[in-house]
């Protein structure tokens, strides 16, 4: 029956399970779902009314709810704690990988994370209490300590053999970890060295010790571009005598750059906070509190461009139809600026230092004196064509122009200046950028305009 079910799509069989749980026929279940993949797997669960989800502690064993539970969204993972039984759960966090527990707990609002935590196996408690001291977003917060460890003197065929016997007991082996007796981290080796190893042979002889690793205070963001710059699949963290405590792994990673991410739009956004799930939903109070101080400040940014307006009330009054293209300049430089602003904190996010600093300034300027020729010719001939007046065309031309090149270097420049000081790079944000190049526009176009006034 199952190998037919195989055959059939999607819809077909996960209505077969469906069937297979309204008729109480666990074998045919089991031989079902456990071919799913997780996610697949999460699919159906979801699908499950409250009712059916009940059934799953006779369905699966808490290590296969395991591995389920870990794919499982906030929400789902939620929902498994308030609809199965208390003691299925205790068992299934016994198999839990560590950091998607304390990721988990995390996730939950302060007053249900003691629930979770004293629903737990002492041992595992103590366990993630351990984890859940590390300051947040490092490599100690976002780390397993569920590794695989041998010793030097151990032969190939003794590791082989400890991983067949642990494989259980570890959320990912893909490195197979060097320590002597008090745990200081002495080497690393893959799994295909391992293999290829004659089986008499000591790890030392064919293990890696110069070693990549992270400090357990290190930040995530730093964690995730060292997996990516050695294409690691894990990242040991060792403490501050070089004892290993856990590793990071590269879907850990993924999960770290995907909540980075999040956040930097944010601040591009000017806004100072993000919710990285649903128990951490915004109030309203809490929305304002995060954007009022920024949109404060912009406001009193903003007060240098009126007051530029204000400065040249004469030239304005005189030349009103300078107030037509006051929008253009603007917009452009504050556009130009932000591009320039993503690809500064795009370069300093990454640690990319393939280039100097200056290299990359004066790539930024050469662009922008040539996007700002085009531009500003472009916007000439409108003007001209417009109104008639190449004096008038001329201002706004070179306004432009001039504008649109000093724009790339500021939006380059400020997250620089903002790293330097030790402020998060993505703090300088779109808004921020944008004000700045608005008042720096005006300024050079009302400068210009004023100084040719007498051909106008």
């Amino acid at each position: 029956m199952a190998i037919k079910l195989n055959r059939l799509n999607r819809k077909d069989y996960y209505q077969a399970i469906y069937k297979s749980i309204q008729d109480n026929r666990r074998d045919d279940f089991r031989d079902l779902f456990l071919k799913l993949h997780e996610k697949d797997q999460v699919a159906v669960f979801h699908k499950l009314y409250p009712e059916k989800k009940n059934k799953i502690v006779d369905l699966l064993q808490a290590s296969e709810f395991a591995e389920l539970f870990e794919h499982l969204d906030y929400k789902g993972r939620r929902q498994a704690i308030e609809d199965l039984p208390a003691d299925y759960m205790t068992e299934v966090f016994t198999y839990v990988a560590d950091d998607e527990v304390t990721a988990f707990i995390h996730e939950l609002p302060q007053a249900d994370r003691q629930h979770v935590l004293e629903s737990m196996r002492p041992s595992d408690r103590e366990t993630i209490e351990t984890i859940l001291e590390h300051d947040f977003e490092t490599a100690g917060a976002i780390m397993t300590t569920e590794v695989l460890t041998v010793y030097a003197q151990d032969s190939a065929d003794q590791v082989i053999t400890g991983i067949r016997q642990a494989a259980s007991a570890v959320e990912t082996i893909y490195y197979v970890y060097v320590v002597d007796e008090a745990r200081h981290l002495l080497g690393v080796l893959s799994l295909r060295e391992l293999l290829r190893a004659p089986g008499d042979c000591p790890v030392q002889d064919i293990m890696n010790s110069q070693l990549v690793q992270a400090d357990i205070g290190m930040d995530q963001e730093e964690v995730a571009r060292i997996i990516k710059e050695y294409d690691l699949l894990a990242l040991p963290v060792v403490d501050g005598q070089g004892k290993l405590v856990g590793i990071v792994t590269v879907d850990d990673v993924m999960d770290v750059m995907d909540i980075e991410t999040t956040e930097d739009f944010h601040r591009f956004a000017g806004i100072s906070g993000s919710p990285d799930n649903e128990s951490d939903r915004e109030s309203i109070f809490e929305t304002v509190k995060n954007r009022l101080p920024w949109i404060i400040i912009l406001i009193f940014l903003g007060l240098v461009s009126a007051n530029l307006i204000n400065m040249f009330e004469a030239t304005l009054s005189r030349v009103v139809i300078l107030a037509v293209f006051m929008p253009i300049i603007m917009d452009s430089a504050g556009n130009v600026g932000t591009q320039s602003l993503a690809v500064s904190v795009r370069r300093l996010t990454l640690g990319d230092n393939t280039e100097s600093f200056w290299v990359l300034v004066w790539k930024e300027l050469i662009s922008g004196i040539i996007i700002g020729l085009a531009a500003g010719i472009t916007i000439c001939g409108v003007a001209y064509f417009l109104f008639g007046n190449p004096v008038l065309s001329f201002i706004i031309g070179i306004s432009l122009a001039a504008t649109l090149s000093v724009s790339t270097v500021i939006g380059y420049l400020v997250p620089t200046l903002f790293s330097k000081i030790h402020i998060d790079p993505a703090v300088a944000s779109g808004p921020f950028i944008t004000t700045i190049t608005d008042a720096t526009g005006l300024l050079i176009y009302f400068s210009l305009a004023t100084y040719l006034m007498h051909l106008l």
